[in-house]
């Protein structure tokens, strides 16, 4: 009969990412995925229609206060178009952001009595929403060819359409490297809490998602490219829309933006992981 060892050791050091480890409990990732899925909305009336029902409720609110009362431009795009290609890039976003800042303190209970490399947590909701994002961006591609086909040579996709994959990466990075941190903090700062999600609300007014980065004047567009998400929003409307504003040095800020805070999200994260359940 054979007998296997697990062997559990303390980090080492505070940069200390054992990819080995959390590639071993892929199972658990999985697990995790699936139960997020199939019982988030397992207690409502229409289910899994909300990851449908939301941004399409939410474009139509933009049309009506943005585009008609108070009349901001969308650079002659269709409106429903124009917002939505920035609503489901920002859902995502937002939704990781949200529920990774509340790991610690949602999850203490399984924390304090089992051993598993805490960053299965995070990275499972950050997998989890991407399933929701793939959902919305199957309904925005239908809002697009409908506008592609009618709508002539105002929609002009281009070769940067490539880049989406890219994007939806550098979206995923920031909002783990985000959340980890405020999931840190939060263990110890309960007020951070309400104020991320406030925070979370202004950042979408200074993202070019109800009006086109075009419209600023471009000598202080900078100040709003200040914010990583915004090349992310502005490269995908020119990529697939072929309006908007699209550049190098943008992207490659937000990039080694989002290296750079995981990074820091890690440090903290591993420090905060040794003595959180003094603390929670």
């Amino acid at each position: 009969m054979e007998i296997f060892e697990k062997h559990i050791k303390p980090k080492s050091g505070l940069f200390e990412l054992n990819l080995t480890e959390l590639w071993e409990y892929r199972d658990l990732i999985y697990m995790y995925v699936k139960r997020d899925f199939v019982t988030f909305y397992k207690q409502t009336i229409l289910g899994p229609l909300w990851f449908v029902i939301q941004p399409i409720l939410t474009t139509i609110m933009f049309m009506f206060v943005f585009g008609n009362l108070a009349g901001l431009s969308t650079d002659g795009i269709p409106q429903p178009l124009f917002y939505f290609s920035g609503i489901i890039l920002w859902n995502y976003f937002s939704d990781c952001l949200t529920r990774n800042s509340k790991i610690f303190i949602e999850n203490q209970a399984v924390f304090g009595k089992v051993y598993f490399p805490r960053l299965v947590v995070p990275i499972s909701i950050t997998i989890s929403n991407l399933v929701r994002f793939l959902i919305q961006f199957i309904i925005f591609t239908i809002v697009y060819f409908y506008y592609f086909f009618s709508s002539g040579s105002l929609i002009c996709p281009n070769i940067y359409a490539t880049l989406l994959p890219l994007l939806v990466i550098l979206t995923a990075g920031l909002s783990l490297g985000f959340g980890i941190i405020f999931s840190s903090l939060t263990t110890k700062y309960r007020d951070l809490n309400f104020l991320l999600q406030f925070g979370i609300q202004l950042w979408m007014y200074v993202t070019p998602i109800i009006y086109p980065l075009n419209s600023i004047p471009a000598n202080k567009q900078w100040m709003i490219a200040l914010n990583p998400m915004t090349s992310v929003v502005e490269t995908f409307k020119y990529a697939v829309i072929g309006q908007g504003v699209f550049s190098w040095i943008y992207l490659l800020y937000s990039f080694v933006f989002m290296i750079i805070l995981l990074l820091t999200g890690i440090v903290i994260f591993n420090k905060v992981e040794k003595g959180f359940m003094d603390t929670v």
